[in-house]
């Protein structure tokens, strides 16, 4: 599994409290990123729940 952060993040981290091990917040930009690539077995469902969760949309899986 690969996540991507598109542009449309509006920075409200919830994806980074969902799942820190996976999404960090970078205060320059004022978006979430991604802290591991690819995401490990273990992870994967929170970050499905952080994509499904995310209001603007701005989490990509790709499987």
């Amino acid at each position: 599994m690969k996540v991507i952060i598109t542009d449309q993040c509006m920075g409200d981290r919830n994806c980074n409290e969902l799942c820190p091990e996976v999404f960090k917040y970078d205060e320059d930009q004022l978006k979430s990123t991604i802290r591991v690539d690819p995401i490990p077995d273990h992870l994967k469902d929170k970050v499905r729940q952080a994509a499904a969760e995310c209001g603007a949309e701005a989490i990509i899986i790709e499987e």
